[in-house]
């Protein structure tokens, strides 16, 4: 017998712990003497034994999705779950057989690099999320800056479908796909605000993408929430308040054991430039022109009244407050290595256009 322990906050919700024995470990192994709890609310008050019945005796080979199944058929009809789910117990019951970390249990560095071109803050992120896989560098996140307006498509995105290069030129933009996948954006200094994650991916463990994007974005939530957003995570990667959509998020798991997870959000924004530099948000609001563009897309500027440079104050607070975390910076090998990829990688039309 070997006892697990896992605490999980659900994004959105509460706490929720378990504690439980694995019996027989290995594949053919049972979960036992399991024990739910939490700063949750349950009613009526025997649903914790109910749920504790339900997981009890599961194979430690189920997933977030069997375990949830399980806990929602014994549920009686008259169960109200507030600030916790079926799945999420799940969740934390992968994460504990899992071997997921929490989030203070590393030494975080904060990172406010120089602007560079957004091409380099392409590369920067997958040689810091390579370093912190390989153990270089211990988990990170970063602010970026850029000096240049810019596209950045998903990885998986057909150039020719999503971009308008005459007018990208136009705009001296930059064309610039990522690693992650995900949808197209405009970028231009100071309108929008990106950070970038750099974690082990035990961080994550147990997660499936979608539970994983709302729990790396939570603090970005509570942040927005203190500037008096009414902030939400919408799956499956968008940040989101009843007045419009403020941003969305990427992420992409590296084979060196580290997770890459980045959002951008709207600060500001240029509607027209938006509509002309790219063709599906063309297409989307076709007939109803920009202003259905600004409806769609509520920037943090004209939802807070703030400059830019308060509001990312306010998200490294937050941040700090929920997770620790110490300022760090960049040496010069750390940019050559990523000078180096960009030369190899991100510059080349065979990367550019592996999607025409």
């Amino acid at each position: 017998m070997s006892g697990k322990h896992s605490e999980y906050k659900v994004p959105g919700g509460k706490l929720v712990v378990v504690d439980f024995e694995v019996e027989d470990a290995g594949d053919g192994g049972r979960i036992t003497d399991f024990r739910l709890s939490g700063d949750f609310f349950l009613e009526p008050d025997d649903l914790l034994d109910v749920i504790n019945g339900a997981v009890d005796g599961l194979s430690v080979e189920s997933t977030v999705e069997e375990v949830g199944a399980a806990i929602q058929h014994a549920l009686p009809a008259d169960a109200q779950l507030l600030g916790v789910t079926p799945e999420s117990v799940g969740v934390a019951v992968r994460r504990a057989l899992t071997g997921a970390a929490q989030w203070r249990d590393y030494d975080w560095r904060i990172l406010r690099t120089r602007p560079v071109s957004p091409m380099l803050n392409a590369a920067l992120d997958e040689v810091l999320t390579t370093q912190v896989g390989r153990g270089e560098r211990g988990p990170t996140l970063r602010i970026w800056e850029w000096d240049r307006p810019a596209v950045i498509i998903g990885s998986f995105q057909s150039v020719r479908n999503e971009v308008d290069e005459e007018q990208l030129a136009a705009r001296g933009a930059q064309l610039v796909r990522r690693i992650s996948g995900g949808g197209a954006m405009f970028m231009e200094p100071e309108a929008t605000i990106t950070y970038a994650l750099y974690a082990p991916i035990e961080l994550v463990q147990g997660m499936g993408f979608a539970e994983s994007y709302a729990f790396l974005d939570e603090w970005v939530l509570e942040a927005l929430r203190s500037l008096g957003i009414d902030a939400v995570y919408q799956p499956l990667n968008d940040i989101t308040s009843p007045l419009g959509k403020i941003g969305g998020a990427a992420q992409k798991r590296l084979a060196s054991g580290a997770v890459l997870h980045h959002a951008t959000m709207a600060y500001d924004m240029d509607a027209d430039a938006m509509t002309r530099v790219l063709r599906i948000g063309r297409e989307k609001l076709s007939d109803k022109g920009t202003a259905s563009a600004q409806k769609r897309v509520d920037p943090l500027r004209s939802q807070t009244g703030l400059p830019r440079e308060a509001i990312i104050e306010r998200m490294l607070e937050t941040f700090t407050h929920r997770h620790g975390g110490e300022a760090d910076e960049l040496s010069d090998a750390d940019y050559a290595a990523a000078e180096q990829l960009m030369a190899s990688k991100f510059t080349t039309e065979a990367w550019i256009r592996r999607v025409p």
